[in-house]
């Protein structure tokens, strides 16, 4: 994870409070590309390590969530698979779902992650408690978020953001330990 000079405390600080970590889709989970088959039908292109990372984060008891202004079956399937519990799809207004989300679970800001990639993820970075730009975001994104991934988005970067968390939590050995041993 990339921050700005001195701040590497506070966003250890506000790493330690997630509990949920809410993400765009495309240029978040995937690498922004939108693809149509033949027939018409959408595919999107995953990275798995940021699904494993995404379970990791699971096992560690934190919540996962998705707002994104499309709304597509390949979304829908790829959060079934990896029991992403909260869905916003088809949500232009980024900031409206936010709201939802905070009256539905009950969470406040500084207990969210959020990460973004570009203009409409703006409204819900400049609230959550920890805000975060994909390294191939806009540049305006960025520098709303304060907080950057190394990777860029589809290329292991939500995983990258779950290992910082669960590392700052004092959660990621135990949880990495026992994935590895379920496959004893």
């Amino acid at each position: 994870m990339i921050c700005p000079p001195g701040l590497e405390s506070e966003m250890q600080n506000r790493a330690k409070k997630v509990k949920v970590v809410l993400m765009d889709v495309d240029g978040v989970l995937t690498n922004m590309e939108i693809v149509y088959n033949s027939g018409g039908q959408e595919i999107k292109f995953f990275n798995s390590h940021d699904g494993l990372g995404i379970r990791l984060g699971h096992e560690a008891g934190l919540k996962a969530g998705l707002i994104s202004a499309r709304d597509s079956e390949a979304i829908r399937i790829r959060a079934g698979e990896l029991k992403i519990e909260y869905l916003y799809l088809g949500k232009y207004h980024k900031s409206k779902s936010y709201d939802a989300f905070k009256e539905e679970s009950g969470y406040q800001d500084e207990e969210v992650c959020f990460v973004g990639d570009d203009l409409p993820d703006i409204p819900v970075l400049q609230q959550v408690g920890f805000p975060v730009a994909v390294q191939n975001a806009t540049p305006p994104t960025k520098e709303i978020a304060r907080f950057m991934t190394e990777k860029e988005g589809g290329r292991g970067a939500v995983r990258e953001i779950m290992e910082f968390i669960l590392l700052t939590q004092g959660k990621l050995n135990k949880v990495m330990e026992y994935i590895i041993r379920l496959d004893r």
